[in-house]
């Protein structure tokens, strides 16, 4: 176990994690030429999908054999839409490689997955990437880094240009020069003229040495050179308590540096057992740390799903504890089932390597369980502990999918469960009311996906519709109608009368009384009236939208004494409620949710006039408890939020979340309510 890493790729969408993987296969001479992103040829981007988009949709394992170390390479999506399967991969991982790149500096997205990484407490190495690019700025990326990310951020390497050539770098640590003529590097000695840059830099480095023990503190204010393994192990140790972010910098697309960084991660990063893994007892939820060992009980989290419609569910995991073995049975504890396990296997990309088990420390594959969910534990019948699962991003976009072809709407909501068991960050739902099936996703290009993976993958082709919005009706003033359904056609007949009142309610619910004297409409009868009104007012007289807050009282009526009936009541309350609507003061109510939006400050402004045009009402603002982020509180109509996801996005440059509740609903305006009329009884 102590030679494994397991390292999640992480960084903002095109900064190029998924050519780094292809070039550390390449090193460890696992493949025999780079596969190319823009052409569809990588290891790790294998999904039609991926191929198609020439970006990264799932988390994939590449296993990198790098001199007497596996590498666990976790290469994981970059664009915001996927931040569900960036928290999977860092799930499974011990450390994050977060990849930047040396023309853009720190993103959001860099930002974002730092502090991914930083809420599991893992941690932390950079790459700066595209150093040959002539515009990128090493020095500048670096200030940036310290900005955002504080002192830990450590410069191990310094690059060596030449005019605007980048030619190699230096080597920080071991004060080495490594220069590069084609794809042959050679090592030299420090070029003349770099000392004074890079002095400043090894004293930071041997101060961050210094800094992991007394002993070594004393050495260095004595003047006395700490030896090359008192450096490592310095640094091993600074690295695992976050007091040392290792920054390395280089070309993934000419693998350049991209060697010095698998020896730096197999020097510095820790390997599984040292990185503390607590979970909880499944009967009495109390923490437990576990104790990673190949010879403790079995136990191991699931932390990828995919769906494949040849293969069946494939499964993802991380061994924390004992193995998986083939051909055996493990408890799910989230499920309280037994888990019956086939084949083992290893997996790199899409390419599986069947094995007889996976110890711990090491991450495998599995097809076909039958309860076992992403973020699911298995174990070890008498483990008894749940390891930590995956909080997934709640989905911020909803949209209606209906089927291009009558028919297909069980193919539809069958194939859609499928990919929700591969990307648990996205929800689908059945609104009964509007009688839509809604996808809830991270963003527009997230639904995209989901539709695209439906169609090639069950065949399928659906519409995208933004969903209905759930107005209501209501009145505002009291009437007193009679309704009265007669009819004669030989035989018995049909017959039933009623007064009732209809005034605005204190409750949802419709409130039935009665106020009936002298027996003119008997008890027998109440029933079918109440239940004539109930069936009613699921469509208003304006536009067809349920009524709420309506109070009846049946006040008088009349009967027949061979020609009255349920039906006939029912048939009469009906009529009295399509009457009394219309004199009683109808009027459209709309849903009102409250919005917090947690935005950069310097933007606070346009967010503001944004949710003003939304026909918001500001309800606060100020500071939140989200670093660098002003909190604005505001109750807005939910018709005008379907796209808020999207436009907050591009606003805030992908800093801003939000949460949006419905609260209530209330009276719509004049013209609103005039729009929801006319488009209701357009169709």
């Amino acid at each position: 176990m102590d030679k494994i890493r397991n390292i999640a790729l992480v960084g903002h969408g095109k900064c190029g994690k998924t050519t780094m993987t292809e070039a550390m296969l390449y090193n460890a001479g696992q493949i025999k030429r780079l596969g190319s992103v823009a052409d569809g040829t990588t290891t790790s981007d294998y999904d039609s999908e991926e191929i198609k988009r020439t970006c990264s949709i799932n988390t994939t394992v590449e296993p990198v054999m790098w001199k007497d170390y596996k590498l666990n390479i976790i290469d994981t999506p970059g664009f915001f839409d996927y931040a569900g399967d960036v928290k999977a991969g860092i799930r499974a991982a011990d450390s994050a490689l977060v990849v930047l790149s040396g023309r853009s500096g720190v993103s959001v997205g860099t930002e974002q997955v730092y502090d991914y990484a930083k809420a599991k407490d893992i941690p932390i190495m950079f790459f700066v990437n595209k150093i040959d690019d002539k515009h990128a700025n090493y020095e500048k990326t670096l200030e940036d880094m310290k900005e955002k990310f504080g002192k830990a951020v450590t410069p191990f390497v310094y690059p060596i240009r030449e005019g605007d050539e980048f030619k190699g770098f230096v080597d920080i640590v071991d004060m080495t020069a490594r220069r590069y003529e084609g794809t042959e590097r050679i090592d030299i000695p420090v070029p003349d003229g770099m000392e004074d840059v890079i002095a400043p830099l090894r004293d930071m480095i041997m101060e961050a040495v210094a800094d992991t023990s007394e002993e070594l503190m004393v050495k260095y204010f004595e003047g006395e050179p700490f030896t090359f393994d008192e450096i490592k192990q310095a640094i091993r140790n600074g690295v695992k308590d976050g007091s040392i972010y290792p920054v390395y910098c280089g070309s993934g697309q000419e693998n350049i540096g991209v060697r010095s960084l698998m020896d730096g991660i197999a020097k510095y990063l820790p390997a599984p057992n040292e990185i503390k893994e607590v979970g909880r007892h499944s009967d009495t939820a109390e923490p437990v740390e576990l104790v990673q060992s190949t010879t403790e009980l079995t136990s191991a989290v699931v932390f990828k799903t995919i769906a494949d419609p040849y293969v069946g569910k494939m499964s993802l995991f991380r061994v924390y504890s004992g193995e998986i073995k083939a051909d055996s049975t493990y408890y799910n504890p989230n499920k309280g089932e037994n888990e019956r396990i086939g084949k083992v296997f290893t997996i790199c990309g899409k390419k599986q390597t069947e094995v007889k088990s996976v110890k711990a420390g090491d991450i495998g594959c599995v097809t076909k369980l039958e309860f076992t969910k992403t973020g699911d534990t298995l174990c070890d019948r008498n483990k008894n502990i749940i390891l930590t699962g995956i909080e997934f991003p709640a989905p911020v976009l909803s949209m209606a999918v209906t089927p291009e072809s009558k028919g297909d709407e069980e193919k539809i909501v069958s194939g859609l469960t499928r990919l929700m068991d591969e990307d648990p960050a996205f929800a689908l739902i059945n609104d009964p009311e509007t009688k839509q099936t809604l996808i809830k996703g991270q963003g527009e290009q997230h639904i995209d996906v989901i539709v695209s993976k439906l169609k090639n993958k069950y065949g399928v082709n659906v519409v995208l519709e933004e969903p209905i919005t759930p107005y209501r009706e209501t009145i505002t003033k009291t009437a007193i109608v009679e309704g009265k359904h007669k009819k004669q056609s030989g035989g018995h007949g049909q017959y039933g009368h009623v007064k009732i009142e209809f005034a605005p309610g204190l409750t949802e619910e419709l409130i039935f009384e009665e106020k009936v004297f002298g027996g003119s409409v008997p008890k027998n009868y109440f029933p079918a009236i109440e239940k004539g009104l109930r069936d009613s007012i699921e469509h208003g007289v304006l536009a067809g939208y349920p009524v709420v807050n309506v109070k009846a009282t049946l006040l008088d009526g009349s009967y027949h004494p061979v020609d009255s009936s349920e039906m006939a009541f029912k048939t009469a309350a009906s009529l009295a409620y399509k009457e009394g609507m219309k004199q009683a003061g109808p009027v459209m109510l709309e849903p009102i949710g409250y919005l917090k939006s947690y935005v950069p400050e310097n933007i606070m402004g346009d967010v503001i006039g944004d949710i003003n045009k939304r026909r918001g009402r500001i309800m606060g603002m100020g500071e939140s408890d989200r670093k660098g982020l002003n909190l604005v509180e505001a109750e807005v109509p939910m018709s005008e939020m379907h796209k808020y996801a999207t436009d907050l996005r591009a606003m805030s440059g992908g800093r801003g979340t939000f949460t949006f509740e419905f609260v209530r609903y209330e009276r719509a305006p004049m013209d609103v309510a005039n729009k929801i009329i006319a488009a209701k009884n357009t169709k």
